[in-house]
């Protein structure tokens, strides 16, 4: 139960609406903590809901921050930025300015007032009832548009983007019209790339496009003009040694999604070559038979399947494939794009990446051939978010500390520390928040931030994130440092093998850093083959990952390895050949170089079954090169003998049968038959 003051009068709630309270568009469902918006819910965390409902069940008090902490966080010490949080999330999902609110009202330095005139009845009359959609037609297709309130919301969280959002409009239009589009959102770590991206989805939602697979799908009315969403993303520590790693992910996402059935049916009869590598929707039966079915197929098939499978998914509706650090991209992977990107056919296809430049830009680097293929079409597009503006750094702060008199000059200050870097601002802004800047009104400190002097604002993003780092307690610095070595996506089971501890505690911890938004965000749960369920979590920035990483001494970065490896391998006990790659990583970090050689020679096998060669020979050549760590035997003999064979295949593919490379590859297999004194090995060899 909540906790109130007994002087203080409590709205009435009455049975017939089963503990509902209406304010303006809104309703508040107290018995299903819910919060809604005409038709559709609107997202809020469990605190975020107490604070609002503990406002709402004293509406037009005053409200202290103190009671607040005392209702909400009652065996919990938290600072009063959480509470700021909250309020400013409460804000976004009601689209209330701070300045002129209509619903949460800030008394300085006090509390808040909850101000909207409340009921326990429906509204009703014309002005109660949900508008018609706005609909404009964009060359034959139907673009609805719905008027909501978290439009503005949206623009408070992101600023200084509106010529880039608008662009991005103007090329997903394209889209609609058939005309296939592939775009490249390129720039350094922390310019916004993914924020761009998900404010651009997120723009579409509020518009009346309804984007499927979506987390409220089911609760949203169905519109006339439906879009496929499916996510893929490359990751560093393995991504590169998995083909078609983003692209199987984003499909695996959408199969699972509302309409997946729908989609898996579609892959069935356009894309089965890709089918057949996505057993967690097949059973055991339904994969034997596929196999059976596309037993000699080529790459070629595989690249033209794909490509008919994503024009089929257009002739319903747009789709959306949205493939994140592009930079980190498979071989396979870009000369799919580069297939889809180059067919004549119509397709409402729009593809949207991300990628850093600076790795793309030095040496032979798959994305730059790419790049330079299909730039000069039209469909083809890259551009780069720009540097934020000393005014716009204004409106962030302005927006995000609407309660707050902000010292004089301090936007000024922020961009010249974080130049202009939307990830460096937002760092530096919680590093003033934290020493008490913007609560500060005497003028000492504010000259202190004009002087540059003595307030110890780090220099670089590194110095703040560790400084954020130094402040958590040691068993949170553990669960950081150990999900770093899991790498940028994890889950609390691995990271608790790695640190020896029970499953539960680790996960308690993992979800209250994902809560508070610090390091890393939830993003569901999933089933290993062993039967455990777990919770999966991934790094907001690569960033972060890195400064963690570095930070684990080399004996412990051994030991996690090790640890998590293993745990990784009682998970998948008759499927490991699905995560092979990182299985490799693992031990090669963790020393076990036996290990790691025979699950590179899983991950090759697993690339030239899908005809990966260039996948196959990068992880075939690291395999001979680990086993130079072993002491000669007859084992690593044959290891290496099975390593070379695939090699020379695999050179032969993409080399030709004379290159020098496929020569010396059979030399090699030739001398280690004669020592092992294998002569059907050399026969055939």
């Amino acid at each position: 139960m909540m906790k109130t003051q007994t002087d203080s009068p409590i709205v009435e709630q009455s049975p017939q609406t089963n503990g509902a309270l209406y304010f303006g568009s809104y309703h508040l469902d107290l018995q299903n903590e819910q919060l809604w918006h005409e038709q559709q819910t609107v997202r809020l965390t469990g605190k975020s809901f107490a604070v609002l409902r503990y406002l709402v069940e004293h509406s037009n008090q005053l409200v202290t921050k103190r009671e607040l902490f005392r209702a909400v966080w009652t065996s919990t010490i938290v600072s009063h930025s959480t509470l700021t949080s909250c309020i400013k999330e409460l804000r976004k999902a009601l689209a209330d300015d701070a300045r002129s609110p209509q619903y949460i009202e800030t008394v300085h330095r006090r509390g808040y007032r909850f101000i909207a005139p409340l009921s326990s009845v429906p509204p009703q009359g014309p002005e109660s009832r949900v508008q018609g959609p706005e609909s404009e037609r964009h060359g034959g297709v139907l673009l609805v548009q719905t008027p909501d309130p978290r439009r503005q919301a949206l623009d408070v969280s992101l600023v200084g983007r509106d010529a880039e959002l608008a662009q991005l409009h103007q090329w997903f239009a394209r889209a609609c019209r058939g005309e296939r589009q592939v775009i490249f959102v390129s720039g350094e770590a922390g310019i916004g790339k993914t924020a761009l991206v998900e404010a651009f989805l997120q723009r579409l939602e509020t518009e009346g496009w309804r984007l499927v697979p979506s987390p409220q799908a089911s609760s949203l009315k169905p519109l006339a003009s439906p879009v496929w969403l499916a996510h893929g993303q490359c990751v560093e520590q393995y991504g590169a040694g998995e083909p078609y790693l983003p692209v199987l992910t984003a499909l695996g996402r959408l199969c699972r999604g509302v309409e997946g059935d729908a989609v898996k049916g579609l892959l069935h009869r356009h894309a089965p070559t890709w089918l057949v590598h996505m057993p967690a929707l097949l059973s055991d039966e339904e994969r034997e038979t596929l196999q059976r079915q596309v037993g000699g197929a080529t790459r070629d098939r595989m690249l033209r399947e794909m490509a008919e499978a994503l024009e089929a998914l257009t002739v319903e509706r747009p789709f959306i494939l949205c493939l994140e650090d592009l930079h980190w991209s498979d071989y396979s992977t870009l000369e799919l794009l580069s297939v889809v990107t180059s067919r004549p056919e119509p397709a409402r296809l729009f593809v949207l990446g991300t990628c850093r430049p600076l790795e793309v830009l030095g040496g032979d680097h798959p994305l730059k051939n790419l790049r330079i293929q299909i730039q000069r079409s039209d469909r083809y597009h890259d551009f780069t978010p720009s540097f934020l503006s000393a005014e716009a750094v204004g409106q962030y702060l302005a927006r995000r500390f609407a309660d707050r008199a902000l010292p004089a000059g301090v936007e000024q200050v922020v961009h010249h520390h974080a130049e202009g870097n939307p990830l460096f601002m937002v760092n530096v802004a919680d590093y003033l928040e934290q020493q008490g800047v913007f609560d500060d009104e005497s003028g000492d400190q504010v000259q202190q931030i004009l002087d540059g002097a003595t307030i110890g604002i780090p220099e670089s993003l590194r110095q703040l994130i560790e400084h954020h780092i130094e402040k958590m307690s040691a068993d949170e610095q553990d669960v950081l440092m150990a999900a770093s070595v899991a790498g940028m996506e994890f889950s609390a089971a691995t990271v608790a093998a790695g640190l020896r501890e029970e499953d539960e505690a680790v996960e308690v911890r993992c979800a209250n850093l994902a809560r508070r938004s610090q390091f890393f965000r939830d993003i569901g749960v999933a089933e290993w083959p062993d039967g455990t369920f777990v919770s999966r979590y991934r790094f907001i920035h690569a960033f972060y990952q890195n400064v963690l990483y570095e930070r684990v001494p080399l004996g412990r970065r051994v030991s996690l390895h090790l640890r998590i490896g293993e745990r990784l391998e009682r998970a998948y006990p008759s499927r490991r050949d699905e995560v092979a790659s990182e299985l490799a990583v693992h031990f090669e970090h963790g020393r076990d170089f036996r290990r790691a050689v025979q699950y590179i020679g899983q991950a090759a096998q697993s690339a030239m079954w899908t005809y990966a060669y260039r996948e196959a020979i990068d992880h075939l050549r690291k395999g001979v090169k680990l086993l130079t760590q072993l002491p000669e035997s007859p084992e690593r003999e044959q290891q290496e003998l099975a390593l070379q064979v695939g090699l020379s295949l695999s050179l032969m593919h993409t080399r030709g049968f004379a290159a020098p490379e496929v020569e010396h590859a059979y030399d090699r297999i030739r001398d280690l038959c004669q020592t092992a004194g294998d002569s059907l090995q050399r026969f055939a060899a």
